[in-house]
């Protein structure tokens, strides 16, 4: 009946289509779910089938979520099969040219799915249901799943559930999902099975997903994974349930399906996942694999490879030693119930490693040294990233048992072996083993002498730095082969060990006199070790602090150090210990020692004349404020004097008495002298013209040095009593013949210049 109803369906699309060459599966959505498993899915004497139901969205159209579908001769993976979507089974129908998300009212999710897959929220749930009596102990069926979030971020975030969910009847048993990655437990979903995101999320089990749709893809579906395999072990006899559901999650955007592959429903042995490189399980090269296809009962076994049957290979058990397509055919118990099952065998070469011979240096000669056997890491490797890390082993049988690793490798001392071995393995889990051979270095090695350096810094502490690679290893690297490199070292056990290597600006730490040790390196091997004696010599001459000299113009000056240095060396190009400049500037002089330190010496030369004395400004009639400053000119050190004695270095008076002056300023460097003469006046606060001599006249001192000078006297009241000029010896307390009274009067003195100066004093009796 089935098939009579397939050719009726089939005859009428293609007369529907006779002129259009579809690209895309077909989708049959009236199959009742009897049809969908006991001659699509199964179509196998080998399980007793019944107790079939379906369920999905309710359409109005009266559209069903689930349906049979044939490729088309459209490349889809599977020929024909079972698709159950959560939208319309015939919106599955290629091509891929607008987004699926379809609902029906009142289409609800499924509970077990939630529970399976620890979700909640599920809708638009599509359902096959059904009973089974195995009569092997193995079941399983292929499938793909396809989603439309299969798109931009969404991978890294959403993901419509699905799982495929076995039972035994009438058991409290809780359901077990086959829908998982291989020989793991994690469901297969869009979050568990995609590339990598460029900005969103890595990879995740990339090996299943089958790739992203064009929009002439035959299924109307961003994406889909490889075709995959739902297995699960059953007891022969024994009565099970199996649900098929898939459920949209959190919302109904977004449709998903899966695709059940027509006939793919095997009951009998399963041989196990496919050993691929591309899935990353192989066999490793030289390693067998027991296929193991035993099923209880009385039952014949023919073992196929590529194709063909293996002659006299008629066990449940097989062992493959190469690669190819396995498959056993298994006939159940004399029954008409004919099982098989295939598995692709792949080998995976082992990793190349390369043996090593690693020289260690041995200071005390007795034989046992540290090496450090992680130099050798990318050596045994040929530098490959994609080999594992290396392991290394103190024999062979530890390496291939995985025991006892050498747990300090960069610090292994050979006390009780001179050999150990080396395990890599590939990224399929291979390994192989390499053979590290240690030797002792017996070079010869010349030790240089002592390394002189001076310590030429501003601080003469005896302690200096050095740059190694251009001081130290050209000496070092005389007479030895070419490519060797040098390390240095503050200990011999730091240069065993390679800890603490000093950097090339290495500044001595115990002053005057160091040991250090180079370590010559040839690879990851040591060539030898040598101590290297720094010595730090201080030159530190006497009276050597720059000078500052002073030449008169015209004049020349002697610049001189010390005699008994072995070279002088002048900035004028001169050789001797004194040179004799003329020119103010800059000159210096660099003397060597016998150990060939230099110190250098700087003389400055400053010019320097007799002064010019440009103004004197005097401040006087000011009792003991009275004042003097020397305003001078000229390129040269000075100093100045009142009286040619006492000489200051400041060109102010104060405190000045009044009397006339003689000005000197001096160049201190000896270029001459030179001086005026100054009156600095003052007027008495009082006089006693009682004629005793003393004090008999008020006249201003050495007012004479000031020609055409008024002085002119008046009363309190402003009455003028006298006037005289700076000819004239004064004013005697007489004004017109008359006595005058003991009091104050004041005064005026008028100056060529229009200057005055005003004040008062006291005439007393």
């Amino acid at each position: 009946m089935y098939k009579n109803r397939l050719r009726l369906f089939i005859l009428i699309f293609y007369s529907f289509v006779a002129n259009i060459v579809s690209q895309n599966i077909i989708v049959d959505d009236t199959f009742t779910a009897q049809q969908l498993i006991q001659n699509v899915l199964i179509n196998s004497s080998c399980a007793n089938v019944s107790n079939f139901t379906v369920s999905g969205g309710n359409f109005q159209t009266g559209a069903q979520s689930f349906g049979y579908f044939e490729s088309n001769l459209t490349g889809f993976p599977f020929t024909n099969g079972i698709v159950l979507s959560t939208s319309k089974a015939i919106s599955t129908q290629g091509p891929n040219t607008y987004i699926l998300s379809e609902t029906a009212p009142g289409w609800i999710g499924d509970s077990d799915l939630e529970q399976a897959l620890n979700i909640s929220n599920t809708s638009n749930a599509t359902v096959l249901e059904f009973d089974f009596i195995p009569l092997s102990n193995t079941i399983s069926f292929d499938y793909i799943f396809a989603s439309e979030e299969y798109h931009d971020n969404a991978p890294c975030i959403y993901s419509d559930g699905f799982a495929f969910l076995l039972k035994e009847v009438g058991t409290s048993n809780l359901y077990q999902n086959l829908a998982l990655i291989p020989n793991t437990t994690i469901p297969v979903k869009v979050t568990t099975v995609h590339p990598d995101i460029p900005g969103g999320c890595s990879a995740q089990n990339e090996a299943y997903f089958g790739g992203y749709n064009s929009s002439t893809a035959p299924i109307n579906f961003n994406g889909q994974t490889v075709i995959m395999t739902a297995r699960g072990n059953v007891v022969p006899g024994a009565t099970y349930h199996i649900k098929l559901v898939i459920a949209d999650e959190t919302n109904p955007q977004y449709d998903s399906a899966i695709f059940l592959g027509g006939g793919s429903f095997s009951i009998g042995a399963d041989l196990g996942v496919d050993r691929l490189i591309a899935t990353n399980n192989p066999i490793c090269f030289n390693e067998t694999l027991d296929l193991n296809a035993t099923i209880q009962g009385t039952n014949s076994y023919q073992w196929f490879k590529n194709g063909s049957p293996i002659a006299g290979e008629t066990n449940p058990i097989y062992t493959v030693n190469n690669a190819g397509t396995y498959a056993v055919e298994i006939t159940l118990n004399g029954t008409t119930c004919i099982t098989t099952s295939d598995i692709i065998i792949e080998y995976s070469s082992l990793p190349i490693v390369n043996n090593q011979t690693l020289f260690q240096c041995d200071t005390d000669n007795d034989g046992i040294t540290t090496f450090d056997l992680t130099k050798l890491n990318s050596l045994i490797t040929g530098g490959n990233p994609d080999l594992s890390s290396v392991i290394y082993y103190p024999n062979l049988a530890n390496a291939q048992g995985q025991i006892n690793p050498i747990l300090n490798p960069s610090n292994f001392q050979n006390t009780t072996t001179n050999q150990v071995f080396a395990s890599v393995s590939n990224n399929y889990g291979c390994f192989n083993y390499a053979t590290i051979n240690l030797a002792i270095s017996n070079n010869v090695l010349t030790i240089p002498n002592p390394i002189l350096n001076c310590d030429s810094d501003t601080i003469l502490d005896g302690f200096r730095q050095f740059d190694l690679n251009l001081e130290i290893s050209p000496t070092l690297q005389s007479g030895l082969p070419t490519g060797l490199i040098i390390a240095y070292y503050a200990t011999e056990n730091n240069a065993i060990l390679e800890i603490n290597q000093l950097p090339n600006s290495f500044i001595n730490t115990t002053a005057f006199q160091q040991t250090i040790y180079a370590r010559i390196i040839n690879g990851p091997d040591c060539y030898g070790i040598i101590p290297v004696v720094l010595i730090i010599s201080v030159f530190n001459p006497p009276l050597f602090q720059d000078e500052s000299l002073y030449s008169c113009s015209g004049n020349t000056v002697n610049l001189v150090v010390a005699y008994g240095y072995s070279s002088y060396n002048w900035s004028t190009s001169a050789i001797t210990n004194s040179i004799t400049v003329s020119d103010p500037g800059n000159y210096s002089v660099t003397v060597t020692n016998s150990n060939g330190c230099s110190k250098t010496k700087n003389f400055i030369v400053l010019e320097s004349e007799i002064a010019t004395i440009n103004s004197i400004e005097i401040n006087d009639f000011d009792s003991f404020n009275n004042s003097v400053l020397i305003n001078i000119s000229g390129n040269g050190d000075y100093e100045f004097s009142l009286d040619g004695n006492q000489y200051q270095d400041i060109p102010f008076f104060t405190n000045v008495a009044p009397n006339n002056y003689t000005v000197y300023v001096k160049d201190k460097n000896g270029c001459g002298i030179v001086k005026q003469q100054i009156t600095v006046l003052d007027y008495p606060r009082f006089f006693t013209p009682n004629g005793d001599g003393i004090n008999d006249l008020w006249f201003i001192k050495n007012i004479s040095n000031r020609p055409k000078t008024k002085i002119t006297i008046f009363d309190r009241f402003g009455k003028l009593i006298y006037q005289f000029n700076e000819k004239q010896n004064g004013w005697n307390g007489m004004s017109n013949q008359n006595i005058m009274i003991s009091s104050d009067y004041w005064f005026i003195v008028e100056f060529e210049n229009k200057n005055s100066v005003k004040g008062h004093f006291s005439l007393k009796r």
